[in-house]
Protein backbone atom coordinates (compact mmCIF):
# COMPACT_ATOMS: atom_id res chain seq x y z
CA UNK A 1 0.00 0.00 0.00
CA UNK A 2 1.44 3.33 -1.06
CA UNK A 3 2.23 5.72 1.73
CA UNK A 4 0.66 9.17 1.79
CA UNK A 5 3.52 11.67 1.30
CA UNK A 6 4.22 13.87 4.25
CA UNK A 7 4.18 17.62 3.87
CA UNK A 8 7.59 19.26 3.82
CA UNK A 9 8.68 21.01 6.98
CA UNK A 10 9.42 24.60 6.02
CA UNK A 11 11.71 26.93 7.87
CA UNK A 12 10.81 30.15 6.09
CA UNK A 13 12.24 33.55 6.89
CA UNK A 14 9.96 36.48 6.08
CA UNK A 15 12.03 39.62 5.48
CA UNK A 16 10.48 42.94 6.48
CA UNK A 17 10.44 44.36 2.95
CA UNK A 18 7.23 46.36 3.27
CA UNK A 19 5.55 44.11 0.70
CA UNK A 20 2.13 42.57 1.43
CA UNK A 21 2.40 39.53 3.70
CA UNK A 22 1.16 37.14 1.01
CA UNK A 23 3.97 38.26 -1.30
CA UNK A 24 6.60 37.80 1.40
CA UNK A 25 5.36 34.24 2.08
CA UNK A 26 5.25 33.39 -1.62
CA UNK A 27 8.70 34.90 -2.10
CA UNK A 28 10.06 32.81 0.78
CA UNK A 29 8.74 29.63 -0.86
CA UNK A 30 10.48 30.57 -4.12
CA UNK A 31 13.68 31.30 -2.16
CA UNK A 32 13.42 27.78 -0.68
CA UNK A 33 13.18 26.43 -4.23
CA UNK A 34 16.34 28.30 -5.20
CA UNK A 35 18.24 26.95 -2.19
CA UNK A 36 17.09 23.39 -2.81
CA UNK A 37 15.11 23.16 0.42
CA UNK A 38 12.03 22.53 -1.75
CA UNK A 39 11.87 20.47 -4.93
CA UNK A 40 9.22 19.66 -7.55
CA UNK A 41 6.67 17.22 -6.17
CA UNK A 42 7.14 18.27 -2.54
CA UNK A 43 3.90 18.62 -0.59
CA UNK A 44 3.56 21.98 1.16
CA UNK A 45 2.08 22.23 4.67
CA UNK A 46 -1.64 22.89 4.96
CA UNK A 47 -2.38 26.59 5.11
CA UNK A 48 -3.50 26.37 8.73
CA UNK A 49 -0.31 24.56 9.75
CA UNK A 50 2.00 27.01 7.98
CA UNK A 51 0.08 29.96 9.42
CA UNK A 52 0.77 28.66 12.93
CA UNK A 53 4.45 28.07 12.12
CA UNK A 54 4.87 31.62 10.77
CA UNK A 55 2.63 33.31 13.33
CA UNK A 56 0.45 34.89 10.65
CA UNK A 57 -3.20 34.73 9.65
CA UNK A 58 -4.34 31.69 7.67
CA UNK A 59 -5.80 34.00 5.01
CA UNK A 60 -2.31 35.35 4.29
CA UNK A 61 -1.03 31.82 3.62
CA UNK A 62 -4.06 30.97 1.47
CA UNK A 63 -3.47 34.11 -0.58
CA UNK A 64 0.24 33.25 -0.91
CA UNK A 65 -0.61 29.75 -2.16
CA UNK A 66 -3.10 31.27 -4.63
CA UNK A 67 -0.39 33.61 -5.89
CA UNK A 68 2.09 30.75 -6.27
CA UNK A 69 -0.51 28.73 -8.15
CA UNK A 70 -1.29 31.64 -10.46
CA UNK A 71 2.40 31.91 -11.34
CA UNK A 72 2.76 28.16 -11.91
CA UNK A 73 5.00 27.37 -8.93
CA UNK A 74 2.50 25.03 -7.25
CA UNK A 75 -0.42 22.79 -8.15
CA UNK A 76 -3.40 22.81 -5.81
CA UNK A 77 -5.99 20.03 -6.00
CA UNK A 78 -8.88 19.31 -3.68
CA UNK A 79 -8.03 16.35 -1.47
CA UNK A 80 -4.40 16.26 -2.59
CA UNK A 81 -3.03 19.41 -1.04
CA UNK A 82 -0.61 21.90 -2.57
CA UNK A 83 2.52 20.56 -4.29
CA UNK A 84 5.53 22.17 -5.90
CA UNK A 85 4.95 22.01 -9.66
CA UNK A 86 7.29 20.39 -12.18
CA UNK A 87 9.75 22.95 -13.48
CA UNK A 88 9.18 25.30 -10.54
CA UNK A 89 12.84 25.00 -9.53
CA UNK A 90 13.97 25.99 -13.03
CA UNK A 91 11.67 29.03 -12.96
CA UNK A 92 12.92 30.01 -9.52
CA UNK A 93 16.58 29.85 -10.59
CA UNK A 94 15.70 31.85 -13.71
CA UNK A 95 14.52 34.71 -11.53
CA UNK A 96 10.77 34.31 -12.09
CA UNK A 97 8.72 35.79 -9.24
CA UNK A 98 5.22 34.81 -8.12
CA UNK A 99 4.03 38.36 -7.64
CA UNK A 100 1.22 39.71 -9.76
CA UNK A 101 2.31 42.50 -12.06
CA UNK A 102 -0.46 44.36 -13.96
CA UNK A 103 0.06 43.84 -17.65
CA UNK A 104 -1.79 44.30 -20.91
CA UNK A 105 -5.22 42.76 -20.60
CA UNK A 106 -5.26 42.82 -16.80
CA UNK A 107 -7.40 44.97 -14.57
CA UNK A 108 -5.34 47.75 -13.08
CA UNK A 109 -5.92 51.28 -11.94
CA UNK A 110 -3.56 54.22 -12.18
CA UNK A 111 -1.77 54.98 -8.93
CA UNK A 112 -0.04 58.13 -7.98
CA UNK A 113 3.73 57.81 -7.78
CA UNK A 114 4.70 58.87 -4.26
CA UNK A 115 8.04 59.13 -2.46
CA UNK A 116 9.70 55.92 -1.30
CA UNK A 117 8.07 54.70 1.90
CA UNK A 118 4.87 56.72 1.35
CA UNK A 119 1.54 55.03 2.13
CA UNK A 120 -1.64 55.88 0.23
CA UNK A 121 -4.77 55.43 2.34
CA UNK A 122 -7.07 57.09 -0.20
CA UNK A 123 -10.44 55.31 0.00
CA UNK A 124 -12.23 53.81 -2.97
CA UNK A 125 -9.41 51.74 -4.47
CA UNK A 126 -9.25 47.95 -4.15
CA UNK A 127 -6.01 45.99 -4.43
CA UNK A 128 -5.99 44.85 -8.06
CA UNK A 129 -2.98 42.64 -7.30
CA UNK A 130 -5.47 40.24 -5.68
CA UNK A 131 -7.00 39.42 -9.07
CA UNK A 132 -5.44 36.18 -10.28
CA UNK A 133 -3.89 36.93 -13.69
CA UNK A 134 -4.75 33.51 -15.11
CA UNK A 135 -8.46 34.02 -14.39
CA UNK A 136 -8.60 37.57 -15.73
CA UNK A 137 -6.51 36.82 -18.80
CA UNK A 138 -8.64 33.79 -19.59
CA UNK A 139 -11.79 35.94 -19.53
CA UNK A 140 -10.09 38.69 -21.54
CA UNK A 141 -8.75 36.30 -24.19
CA UNK A 142 -12.19 34.75 -24.65
CA UNK A 143 -13.80 38.18 -24.94
CA UNK A 144 -11.36 39.27 -27.65
CA UNK A 145 -11.40 36.01 -29.61
CA UNK A 146 -14.30 37.07 -31.83
CA UNK A 147 -14.63 39.92 -34.32
CA UNK A 148 -14.60 43.52 -33.15
CA UNK A 149 -18.17 44.55 -32.18
CA UNK A 150 -19.55 47.00 -34.72
CA UNK A 151 -23.21 47.36 -33.74
CA UNK A 152 -24.80 48.99 -30.68
CA UNK A 153 -25.60 46.50 -27.88
CA UNK A 154 -29.30 47.46 -27.83
CA UNK A 155 -31.61 48.36 -24.90
CA UNK A 156 -30.00 47.54 -21.60
CA UNK A 157 -26.74 46.60 -23.32
CA UNK A 158 -24.54 43.54 -23.21
CA UNK A 159 -26.92 40.60 -22.90
CA UNK A 160 -24.30 38.14 -21.69
CA UNK A 161 -23.25 40.35 -18.78
CA UNK A 162 -26.86 41.05 -17.81
CA UNK A 163 -27.54 37.32 -17.64
CA UNK A 164 -24.46 36.76 -15.48
CA UNK A 165 -25.40 39.70 -13.24
CA UNK A 166 -28.94 38.39 -12.75
CA UNK A 167 -27.48 35.23 -11.19
CA UNK A 168 -24.82 37.14 -9.22
CA UNK A 169 -27.26 39.65 -7.74
CA UNK A 170 -29.70 36.94 -6.71
CA UNK A 171 -26.98 34.92 -4.97
CA UNK A 172 -25.08 37.75 -3.30
CA UNK A 173 -27.60 40.55 -2.69
CA UNK A 174 -30.96 38.76 -2.73
CA UNK A 175 -32.12 40.83 -5.70
CA UNK A 176 -34.45 38.97 -8.06
CA UNK A 177 -34.29 40.65 -11.46
CA UNK A 178 -34.57 39.30 -14.98
CA UNK A 179 -31.70 40.11 -17.36
CA UNK A 180 -34.01 42.46 -19.27
CA UNK A 181 -34.52 44.48 -16.06
CA UNK A 182 -30.79 45.17 -15.69
CA UNK A 183 -29.06 48.04 -17.48
CA UNK A 184 -25.29 48.02 -18.05
CA UNK A 185 -23.69 51.48 -17.91
CA UNK A 186 -20.17 52.97 -18.08
CA UNK A 187 -19.85 53.68 -14.36
CA UNK A 188 -22.13 54.50 -11.43
CA UNK A 189 -22.23 58.21 -12.26
CA UNK A 190 -23.64 57.39 -15.71
CA UNK A 191 -26.42 55.50 -13.92
CA UNK A 192 -27.20 58.58 -11.80
CA UNK A 193 -27.33 60.85 -14.85
CA UNK A 194 -29.70 58.44 -16.60
CA UNK A 195 -31.98 58.30 -13.53
CA UNK A 196 -32.24 62.09 -13.30
CA UNK A 197 -33.36 62.26 -16.92
CA UNK A 198 -35.63 59.19 -16.79
CA UNK A 199 -37.40 60.20 -13.56
CA UNK A 200 -37.74 63.83 -14.66
CA UNK A 201 -35.73 65.08 -11.68
CA UNK A 202 -34.15 68.29 -13.08
CA UNK A 203 -35.18 71.17 -10.82
CA UNK A 204 -36.59 68.81 -8.18
CA UNK A 205 -35.10 68.19 -4.72
CA UNK A 206 -33.10 65.03 -4.08
CA UNK A 207 -32.31 64.28 -0.45
CA UNK A 208 -28.61 63.40 -0.24
CA UNK A 209 -26.49 62.06 2.61
CA UNK A 210 -24.27 64.62 4.37
CA UNK A 211 -21.42 63.84 4.56
CA UNK A 212 -21.80 61.93 1.32
CA UNK A 213 -20.16 60.72 -1.86
CA UNK A 214 -18.98 63.99 -3.42
CA UNK A 215 -18.76 62.71 -7.01
CA UNK A 216 -22.35 61.47 -6.88
CA UNK A 217 -23.53 64.79 -5.45
CA UNK A 218 -21.78 66.69 -8.25
CA UNK A 219 -23.15 64.34 -10.92
CA UNK A 220 -26.75 64.71 -9.73
CA UNK A 221 -26.43 68.50 -9.51
CA UNK A 222 -24.79 68.72 -12.93
CA UNK A 223 -27.71 66.74 -14.36
CA UNK A 224 -30.06 69.45 -13.08
CA UNK A 225 -31.33 68.06 -9.77
CA UNK A 226 -31.63 70.23 -6.66
CA UNK A 227 -29.44 68.28 -4.21
CA UNK A 228 -30.50 68.80 -0.58
CA UNK A 229 -28.09 67.66 2.16
CA UNK A 230 -29.55 65.51 4.94
CA UNK A 231 -27.35 64.69 7.97
CA UNK A 232 -26.45 61.06 8.68
CA UNK A 233 -25.88 59.53 12.11
CA UNK A 234 -24.66 56.19 13.44
CA UNK A 235 -27.58 54.41 11.75
CA UNK A 236 -27.27 56.16 8.40
CA UNK A 237 -29.76 58.54 6.84
CA UNK A 238 -32.90 59.16 8.91
CA UNK A 239 -36.19 58.81 6.95
CA UNK A 240 -37.78 61.21 9.44
CA UNK A 241 -35.50 63.97 8.07
CA UNK A 242 -36.96 63.70 4.58
CA UNK A 243 -39.48 66.21 3.31
CA UNK A 244 -42.71 65.59 1.46
CA UNK A 245 -41.30 67.62 -1.43
CA UNK A 246 -38.25 65.38 -1.91
CA UNK A 247 -38.70 63.70 -5.29
CA UNK A 248 -35.91 61.23 -4.61
CA UNK A 249 -33.38 60.20 -1.99
CA UNK A 250 -29.83 59.00 -2.61
CA UNK A 251 -28.26 56.68 -0.04
CA UNK A 252 -25.45 54.15 0.48
CA UNK A 253 -27.14 51.74 2.93
CA UNK A 254 -24.60 48.87 2.82
CA UNK A 255 -21.69 51.02 4.08
CA UNK A 256 -22.44 54.72 4.20
CA UNK A 257 -19.84 56.71 2.35
CA UNK A 258 -17.89 58.17 4.03
CA UNK A 259 -19.01 57.67 7.65
CA UNK A 260 -19.27 53.89 7.38
CA UNK A 261 -22.62 53.24 9.09
CA UNK A 262 -24.92 50.45 7.92
CA UNK A 263 -28.52 51.56 7.47
CA UNK A 264 -30.48 49.77 10.19
CA UNK A 265 -33.22 47.29 9.28
CA UNK A 266 -35.84 49.54 10.88
CA UNK A 267 -34.73 52.53 8.81
CA UNK A 268 -34.65 50.45 5.63
CA UNK A 269 -38.27 49.50 6.16
CA UNK A 270 -39.25 53.07 7.08
CA UNK A 271 -37.43 54.50 4.06
CA UNK A 272 -39.35 52.25 1.68
CA UNK A 273 -42.68 52.74 3.42
CA UNK A 274 -42.24 56.51 3.24
CA UNK A 275 -41.16 56.32 -0.40
CA UNK A 276 -44.26 54.31 -1.27
CA UNK A 277 -46.52 56.83 0.44
CA UNK A 278 -44.80 59.87 -1.07
CA UNK A 279 -44.22 58.36 -4.52
CA UNK A 280 -40.50 58.97 -4.04
CA UNK A 281 -37.63 57.32 -5.93
CA UNK A 282 -34.97 55.71 -3.73
CA UNK A 283 -31.52 55.57 -5.35
CA UNK A 284 -29.55 52.78 -3.67
CA UNK A 285 -25.82 53.01 -4.33
CA UNK A 286 -24.57 49.64 -3.07
CA UNK A 287 -21.21 51.08 -2.06
CA UNK A 288 -18.89 48.40 -0.60
CA UNK A 289 -21.87 46.04 -0.33
CA UNK A 290 -19.72 42.97 -0.95
CA UNK A 291 -17.43 43.34 2.09
CA UNK A 292 -18.45 42.89 5.73
CA UNK A 293 -16.66 41.47 8.77
CA UNK A 294 -18.31 39.48 11.52
CA UNK A 295 -21.74 41.07 11.07
CA UNK A 296 -24.87 39.61 9.47
CA UNK A 297 -25.82 40.54 5.93
CA UNK A 298 -28.53 43.17 5.65
CA UNK A 299 -30.74 42.89 2.57
CA UNK A 300 -30.38 45.36 -0.26
CA UNK A 301 -33.22 47.87 -0.33
CA UNK A 302 -34.14 46.58 -3.80
CA UNK A 303 -34.58 43.08 -2.32
CA UNK A 304 -37.12 43.90 0.41
CA UNK A 305 -40.87 44.42 0.15
CA UNK A 306 -41.67 47.49 -1.95
CA UNK A 307 -38.16 47.73 -3.36
CA UNK A 308 -39.05 46.55 -6.83
CA UNK A 309 -41.47 49.44 -7.29
CA UNK A 310 -39.53 52.26 -5.61
CA UNK A 311 -35.78 51.47 -5.65
CA UNK A 312 -33.21 52.09 -8.36
CA UNK A 313 -30.27 49.85 -7.46
CA UNK A 314 -26.76 50.83 -8.61
CA UNK A 315 -23.82 48.41 -8.46
CA UNK A 316 -20.31 48.55 -9.89
CA UNK A 317 -17.07 46.60 -10.38
CA UNK A 318 -15.08 49.53 -8.95
CA UNK A 319 -14.53 47.96 -5.52
CA UNK A 320 -14.70 44.27 -6.40
CA UNK A 321 -12.32 44.50 -9.40
CA UNK A 322 -11.10 47.93 -10.51
CA UNK A 323 -12.50 51.44 -11.08
CA UNK A 324 -10.48 51.64 -14.31
CA UNK A 325 -12.90 49.18 -15.95
CA UNK A 326 -15.65 51.83 -15.83
CA UNK A 327 -18.47 49.32 -15.64
CA UNK A 328 -21.63 49.43 -13.55
CA UNK A 329 -25.21 48.23 -13.58
CA UNK A 330 -28.57 49.74 -12.79
CA UNK A 331 -31.75 47.93 -11.77
CA UNK A 332 -34.46 50.62 -11.88
CA UNK A 333 -38.10 50.31 -10.90
CA UNK A 334 -39.81 48.37 -13.67
CA UNK A 335 -42.02 51.25 -14.80
CA UNK A 336 -38.93 53.47 -15.17
CA UNK A 337 -36.98 51.02 -17.32
CA UNK A 338 -38.10 52.21 -20.79
CA UNK A 339 -37.26 55.82 -19.90
CA UNK A 340 -33.83 54.79 -18.62
CA UNK A 341 -33.20 53.13 -22.00
CA UNK A 342 -34.33 56.32 -23.75
CA UNK A 343 -32.12 58.51 -21.56
CA UNK A 344 -29.03 56.41 -22.27
CA UNK A 345 -29.79 56.32 -25.99
CA UNK A 346 -30.09 60.11 -26.00
CA UNK A 347 -26.86 60.62 -24.05
CA UNK A 348 -24.88 58.05 -26.00
CA UNK A 349 -23.34 56.68 -22.81
CA UNK A 350 -22.49 53.00 -23.22
CA UNK A 351 -20.02 50.59 -21.67
CA UNK A 352 -17.18 49.04 -23.64
CA UNK A 353 -18.49 45.84 -25.25
CA UNK A 354 -15.21 43.93 -24.86
CA UNK A 355 -14.84 44.88 -21.19
CA UNK A 356 -18.45 43.90 -20.52
CA UNK A 357 -17.94 40.54 -22.20
CA UNK A 358 -14.73 39.88 -20.28
CA UNK A 359 -16.42 40.66 -16.95
CA UNK A 360 -19.39 38.45 -17.95
CA UNK A 361 -17.04 35.52 -18.56
CA UNK A 362 -15.20 36.28 -15.31
CA UNK A 363 -18.53 36.01 -13.46
CA UNK A 364 -19.76 32.94 -15.36
CA UNK A 365 -16.58 30.96 -14.70
CA UNK A 366 -16.87 31.40 -10.94
CA UNK A 367 -13.71 33.52 -10.93
CA UNK A 368 -15.53 36.47 -9.36
CA UNK A 369 -16.91 34.32 -6.54
CA UNK A 370 -13.44 32.94 -5.80
CA UNK A 371 -11.90 36.40 -6.06
CA UNK A 372 -14.41 37.87 -3.61
CA UNK A 373 -13.77 35.06 -1.12
CA UNK A 374 -10.01 35.48 -1.42
CA UNK A 375 -9.98 39.28 -1.32
CA UNK A 376 -12.44 39.34 1.59
CA UNK A 377 -9.98 37.29 3.65
CA UNK A 378 -7.13 39.62 2.74
CA UNK A 379 -9.12 42.79 3.43
CA UNK A 380 -10.34 41.36 6.75
CA UNK A 381 -6.73 40.76 7.85
CA UNK A 382 -5.64 44.25 6.72
CA UNK A 383 -8.63 45.83 8.41
CA UNK A 384 -7.91 44.01 11.67
CA UNK A 385 -4.24 45.01 11.61
CA UNK A 386 -5.09 48.66 10.96
CA UNK A 387 -7.94 48.84 13.49
CA UNK A 388 -5.75 47.21 16.15
CA UNK A 389 -2.98 49.73 15.39
CA UNK A 390 -5.43 52.63 15.64
CA UNK A 391 -6.70 51.39 19.00
CA UNK A 392 -3.12 51.14 20.25
CA UNK A 393 -1.90 54.53 19.05
CA UNK A 394 -5.20 56.47 19.10
CA UNK A 395 -7.25 55.06 21.99
CA UNK A 396 -9.24 58.26 22.36
CA UNK A 397 -10.33 58.60 18.72
CA UNK A 398 -13.48 56.91 17.51
CA UNK A 399 -13.12 54.60 14.48
CA UNK A 400 -16.33 54.34 12.47
CA UNK A 401 -17.42 51.86 9.83
CA UNK A 402 -15.13 49.01 10.84
CA UNK A 403 -17.83 46.34 10.32
CA UNK A 404 -17.91 46.60 6.53
CA UNK A 405 -16.37 48.12 3.42
CA UNK A 406 -12.77 49.04 2.65
CA UNK A 407 -12.26 52.18 4.75
CA UNK A 408 -12.46 53.50 8.30
CA UNK A 409 -13.60 56.99 9.28
CA UNK A 410 -11.74 58.58 12.20
CA UNK A 411 -13.98 61.01 14.07
CA UNK A 412 -12.13 64.09 15.37
CA UNK A 413 -13.41 66.59 17.95
CA UNK A 414 -15.89 69.20 16.74
CA UNK A 415 -14.06 72.25 15.48
CA UNK A 416 -10.88 70.36 14.61
CA UNK A 417 -9.22 71.53 11.41
CA UNK A 418 -9.33 68.19 9.61
CA UNK A 419 -8.01 69.72 6.38
CA UNK A 420 -4.84 70.97 8.09
CA UNK A 421 -4.44 67.65 9.91
CA UNK A 422 -4.86 65.62 6.71
CA UNK A 423 -2.44 67.90 4.87
CA UNK A 424 0.26 67.43 7.53
CA UNK A 425 -0.24 63.66 7.70
CA UNK A 426 0.09 63.49 3.92
CA UNK A 427 3.25 65.62 4.05
CA UNK A 428 4.74 63.05 6.42
CA UNK A 429 4.13 60.23 3.97
CA UNK A 430 0.63 58.87 4.71
CA UNK A 431 -1.98 60.14 2.27
CA UNK A 432 -5.43 60.54 3.86
CA UNK A 433 -8.31 62.84 2.88
CA UNK A 434 -10.28 64.96 5.34
CA UNK A 435 -14.04 64.63 5.84
CA UNK A 436 -14.27 68.23 4.65
CA UNK A 437 -14.11 66.83 1.12
CA UNK A 438 -17.43 65.06 1.66
CA UNK A 439 -19.51 67.32 3.88
CA UNK A 440 -21.73 70.22 2.84
CA UNK A 441 -22.80 71.57 6.23
CA UNK A 442 -20.24 73.81 7.94
CA UNK A 443 -21.03 72.22 11.31
CA UNK A 444 -20.76 68.68 9.97
CA UNK A 445 -18.46 66.07 11.51
CA UNK A 446 -14.69 66.51 11.45
CA UNK A 447 -12.46 63.57 10.69
CA UNK A 448 -10.23 61.58 8.37
CA UNK A 449 -11.01 58.84 5.88
CA UNK A 450 -8.56 55.92 5.81
CA UNK A 451 -8.74 53.26 3.13
CA UNK A 452 -6.94 50.04 4.09
CA UNK A 453 -7.48 47.89 0.97
CA UNK A 454 -3.93 48.53 -0.24
CA UNK A 455 -2.29 48.85 3.19
CA UNK A 456 0.08 45.92 3.96
CA UNK A 457 -0.44 44.46 7.40
CA UNK A 458 3.25 45.10 8.10
CA UNK A 459 2.72 48.85 7.55
CA UNK A 460 -0.48 49.28 9.58
CA UNK A 461 1.36 50.32 12.75
CA UNK A 462 3.53 52.82 10.89
CA UNK A 463 0.50 54.43 9.28
CA UNK A 464 -1.39 54.62 12.58
CA UNK A 465 1.67 56.05 14.34
CA UNK A 466 2.01 58.90 11.84
CA UNK A 467 -1.69 59.70 12.02
CA UNK A 468 -1.61 59.64 15.83
CA UNK A 469 1.45 61.89 16.05
CA UNK A 470 -0.14 64.63 13.96
CA UNK A 471 -3.50 64.44 15.73
CA UNK A 472 -1.81 64.68 19.15
CA UNK A 473 0.44 67.54 18.05
CA UNK A 474 -2.53 69.50 16.68
CA UNK A 475 -4.57 68.85 19.81
CA UNK A 476 -1.70 70.06 22.01
CA UNK A 477 -1.25 73.19 19.89
CA UNK A 478 -4.98 73.92 20.09
CA UNK A 479 -4.89 73.49 23.88
CA UNK A 480 -1.90 75.84 24.18
CA UNK A 481 -3.70 78.45 22.10
CA UNK A 482 -6.81 78.12 24.25
CA UNK A 483 -4.78 78.48 27.47
CA UNK A 484 -3.00 81.52 26.06
CA UNK A 485 -6.29 83.19 25.18
CA UNK A 486 -7.68 82.42 28.63
CA UNK A 487 -4.60 83.86 30.35
CA UNK A 488 -4.55 87.03 28.30
CA UNK A 489 -8.22 87.60 28.95
CA UNK A 490 -7.97 87.26 32.72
Amino acid sequence: MARTPRASTLHLTLPDTGEPLRQRIAGAVVAALRSGALRPGDLLPASRVLAVELGVSRSAVVDAYDELAAAGFVDSRAGSGTRIALGADVAAHAGVTPHVTPAEGTASSPRTVRPAGALDLSPGYPDTDLILPRDWRSAWRAATAGPVPNIPPGPGGHRRLREALAVHLRRTRGIVAEPDEIVVVPGALAALRALVAAADLPGKPIAFEDPGYAKARVALAAAGADVRPVPVDQDGIDPAALRATDAAVYCTPAHQYPMGSRLSAARRAALLADASTAGRLVIEDDYDGEFRYGVPTLPALRAIAGGRERVAYVGTVSKILSPSLRLAWLVPPVDLLPRVHDALAASGETACAVTADAVARFVESGSLTRHLARSSRTYAARRQAFVDALRTHLPGVQSLGVEAGLHVALRLPDGADDVAIATEITRRGVKVPALAKYRVSEDGPRGLLCGYAQLPESKASAAATTIAEVIRERAAAAADTSDSCTTSGS
